[in-house]
């Protein structure tokens, strides 16, 4: 997974306090990005006008009914606003749209039954204001969201941060391997050496955007660059890998060898001191395997090892070191954890099927069948992703 010299997923800044989780299930997700349940068709659902804003937030639901239903949320005011549906003692969600601009109107659709739901408006650089508590009997609601705050998050992102501080040690021996064999000249077995040790940094990509400037010197692509693969600046893993399949002497590589070992052993020794902000590892769980499918399956970022496939399956094997954070706070709040173990599961078959004895299979050996059978697993598997991404999507709710 390579992020540096490409185009990255911008991603949200995100505030560490006053900051609650709320980490949906699989279902609400249907109901609050813009999309409606399969069967049910919009212009035959009730619909009711709901306001928008700090003084009347939620005015305007004076009939609830229960069953699938439509909200029309106005924003009258001059800024944007977020809108939770909620239920007003626990606080779990049951729908949520973001980004509600001046003037404008959004739909939420949800399932209500028996319960007590109320709108919580949040403005931008407002306080969130909670509306009045409305009753509905009868009837099964949709799912909720348990509420997760930021500390809950803490010891899973103190653990994978550790995790890759030991990972970051391992690729410094590697790499010291690396370096030390273009150093005496010996080109093959600095080619066999190369991949283990550019494998052990693709797994730690839950932290590439912690890394900084860091990940561009040491896996970064020739992106953007004037000379391409020649310019000065093309650096690291794949500078190396360049000069290793594309004939260039023991002499004109060490240079580019030694700047890497020196790139990620000073990114070791300063990892102690850096911070990860918990809330980014759901976010990072998806990103990992999205980048994987739009640089590594398509071989942008192939210069000359054919190991797009071994790097994909060191993504994956990062994704589930996240994910193995995660658990305990996925367990109970998502429907879909089981099914997605499954797909990780199968994810890795796919991909171990093309790796013997440290050799792997370039894509562009792969038949039609194998090629739309990989991109089919892995898409599959981000599109689940995806979910666990908005499942721990930070939400103000002060």
């Amino acid at each position: 997974m390579v992020l540096s010299g490409l185009t990255r997923r911008s991603s949200r800044p995100w505030a560490v306090v006053g900051v609650t989780v709320a980490c949906l299930t699989a279902g609400v997700l249907a109901l609050t990005h813009g999309s409606r349940p399969a069967h049910a068709d919009p212009s035959a659902l009730p619909h009711t006008s709901v306001e928008v804003s700090a003084s009347r937030c939620g005015r305007g639901w004076t009939t609830p009914v229960s069953g699938v239903q439509v909200f029309d949320l106005h924003n009258p005011t001059d800024g944007a606003a977020e809108v939770l549906l909620e239920d007003p003692r626990s606080q779990a969600v049951y729908g949520e749209v973001e980004g509600i601009g001046p003037g404008t109107t959004r739909e939420l659709t949800v399932r209500l039954g028996t319960g007590a739901y109320a709108f919580k408006c949040v403005p931008d650089d407002t306080d969130a204001v909670t509306g009045p508590t409305v009753h509905i009997s009868g009837g099964r609601s949709g799912p909720a969201a348990a509420p997760v705050t930021e500390h809950d998050l803490i010891p899973p992102a103190l653990a994978y941060q550790k995790w890759v501080g030991t990972g970051l040690s391992e690729v410094v021996r590697l790499t010291t391997g690396l370096r030390d064999a273009v150093d005496r000249g010996d080109l093959a077995a600095a080619r066999t050496a190369w991949l283990p040790a550019h494998l052990q940094y693709e797994r730690m990509g839950a932290a590439y955007d912690a890394f900084g400037e860091a990940d561009r010197a040491i896996n970064g692509t020739d992106a953007g660059l004037r000379g391409g693969v020649h310019d000065k600046d093309f650096t690291g893993f794949h500078r190396v890998e360049y000069g290793l399949w594309h004939g260039e002497s023991a002499t004109g590589l060490r240079a580019p060898a030694a700047a890497l070992l020196k790139s990620v052993t000073a990114l070791r020794d300063d990892w102690a001191g850096t911070r990860m902000d918990p809330a980014q590892l759901g976010l990072r769980a998806h990103e990992i395997l999205e980048n994987t499918v739009q640089f590594e399956l398509t071989g942008r970022t192939d210069y000359g090892s054919g190991s797009n496939l071994a790097t994909a399956r060191a993504n994956l094997d990062g994704t589930e070191q996240v994910l193995a954070r995660l658990r305990p706070v996925l367990a109970g709040r998502y429907a879909g954890l089981s099914g997605l173990r499954s797909a990780v599961e199968r994810a890795g078959r796919t991909l171990d099927g093309f790796g013997h004895d440290g050799t792997w299979t370039p894509l562009g050996r792969l038949s039609r069948r194998q090629r739309e059978n990989v991109d089919a697993v892995l898409g599959d598997l981000v599109e689940r992703l995806a979910s666990v991404a908005t499942l721990c999507d930070p939400r103000r709710t002060v």
